[in-house]
């Protein structure tokens, strides 16, 4: 684990003995006092009535002082004192119930076990902390990113409140835990990717091409996480049918268009693949602790806009775990997916940054970019590159359709031709002997042949051919008159007799 200093957090200052002392024990105090100030944050939480959330309550921020000894308010526990801030508390309560998160549910996934510490293959310098049944992700944020969030809660609010559905990243709450002169900021949120299933392939997707390739160390990983031009060479077009493309594809600009509206940009899209063709993990290697979904709209199958109205939480039992089938050449896959990184605005230092590297390279390839442009580039790159919509094969039946109506058209030409009306009335009497069936005529409808008629006009082209009369071919007319009026045919026997429209 890389050392947690002041300027990586954004928060205060400290000797470099305290940077010292704080090297070693890290990992335990920093996971220790986050879980023990999450559940003193939400037990505190439970003793306020349940009200409407106003808009003063996003900007309110909670602090209390925990001693190691404990006071009237706090518990005792064995970690150094610290500080404890917790933001819009209420806000985050309405957004934990909006997707039907319990108080003691979240307390059980939070605290009740000790939390995973996963590896973090981006450019930040952000731990991440999983919880042992897989709900939650923990993520260290800077100082900005924390004040931008809260910022950004207003409209992330309305945002839920209109669309629950959402692969935006899905917050839970926001925390500060001041210890030893270091201030970490921690933000609770929803878990992409989920343990229990095997990814054989991750991709941080960002629609650019600048530098979008994983490096050689991150390639010798034993779960590397691939860029945008590892995927066009290894999986592009990952093909879903034509309902969940469209779904998907709406998600995304949907959220895309909100994010824009935030000045947001240099967002991703985290994109996990599983493998079904390949053997599977047995049960036991699985994450044993998932124990069914406890949140709404967290899975990637709930997450677009789907046809299915109020689906029922993923089972423990259920082995695709909410992912998406897609397929990939022969290849049966499940797709998990999420924009991650969404605290990033276009200020100031993100439009120095496009300017500079604008002058060593092609601007419109660097990943940083206003929010409009960078908006549409990522939908153009995910709908056209990534994902594709499967096109359901044309039977042979069409094929032999569209080849019976080339061959009857060429043939109606020549078939009422001056010179050869007598012949053509011979050979149209010659194929209506074998027809089974009437046919049947209307002003309203273009006049039928049969499979039999066709095949009387294709020999009737050959022999036309034989005697090059082109003056007379010219000179014909392309309709087909038949003598009598014909009587009505049944849609049965009209599916089994009729193949061409002229």
């Amino acid at each position: 684990m890389s050392t947690l200093t002041a300027n990586s957090v954004g928060g205060g200052t400290k000797t470099s003995r305290a940077s010292k002392d704080h090297r070693k024990p890290t990992a335990a105090i920093l996971k220790g006092a986050i879980q023990l100030g999450i559940s003193y944050a939400v037990g505190n939480l439970s003793s306020k009535p349940d009200r409407d959330v106003l808009m003063q309550d996003f900007s309110v921020v909670e602090s209390v002082f925990l001693p190691s000894e404990g006071s009237n308010l706090t518990p005792a526990h064995h970690y150094p004192d610290f500080r404890l801030k917790t933001y819009a508390p209420l806000a985050f309560r309405y957004f934990r119930e909006l997707f039907g998160i319990k108080p003691d549910d979240y307390l059980c996934s939070m605290c009740n076990e000790p939390l995973i510490e996963l590896s973090n293959s981006g450019a930040s310098s952000s731990w991440f902390y999983l919880t042992s049944d897989d709900e939650f992700i923990i993520k260290t944020v800077q100082h900005k990113e924390a004040e931008f969030l809260q910022k950004l809660l207003p409209g992330y609010y309305m945002n839920l409140n209109q669309n629950p559905r959402t692969l935006l990243p899905k917050f839970y709450g926001l925390y500060c835990i001041q210890c030893g002169g270091v201030t970490v900021r921690v933000v609770v949120m929803n878990n992409v990717l989920p343990r229990a299933m095997k990814m054989h392939y991750k991709y941080d997707l960002k629609g650019s091409s600048y530098k979008r390739r994983a490096s050689r160390k991150e390639r010798g990983k034993s779960s590397p996480t691939f860029k945008d031009l590892d995927l066009q060479e290894m999986h592009e077009g990952l093909h879903f049918d034509a309902d969940t493309y469209n779904a998907l594809m709406k998600t995304l600009q949907r959220d895309c268009r909100v994010l824009e509206s935030f000045k947001i940009m240099d967002y991703s899209l985290l994109l996990g693949i599983h493998v079904l063709d390949r053997k599977p993990l047995g049960r036991g290697s699985r994450c044993d602790s998932r124990r069914g979904q406890r949140v709404l709209y967290s899975t990637a199958l709930e997450s677009i806009q789907g046809n299915v109205r109020d689906p029922e939480p993923v089972a423990a039992d259920d082995d695709t775990l909410g992912g998406i089938p897609a397929k990939h050449k022969d290849e049966n896959l499940l797709i998990f997916l999420g924009i991650i990184d969404i605290l990033q605005s276009y200020r100031f230092i993100k439009k120095v940054e496009h300017s500079w590297k604008a002058l060593v390279h092609d601007g419109d390839t660097v990943s940083v970019h206003r929010p409009s442009f960078y908006a549409d580039r990522f939908l153009k790159f995910m709908g056209s590159t990534v994902f594709k919509k499967s096109h359901p094969l044309r039977g042979a039946s069409s094929k032999r359709k569209r080849n019976s109506l080339h061959a009857g058209k060429s043939a109606s030409q020549e078939f009422l031709s001056p010179p050869r009306e007598e012949k053509a009335a011979g050979k149209k009497a010659q194929s209506m002997d074998h027809l089974d069936g009437d046919f049947y005529s209307s002003s309203k409808q273009p006049d039928l042949l049969s499979r039999a008629a066709v095949c009387f006009v294709s020999g009737l082209n050959d022999e036309e051919e034989d005697l090059g009369n082109s003056e007379d071919r010219r000179a014909s007319s392309s309709t087909i008159a038949l003598d009598d009026p014909l009587p009505s045919l049944s849609s049965s026997q009209l599916d089994a007799e009729l193949d061409v429209y002229l």
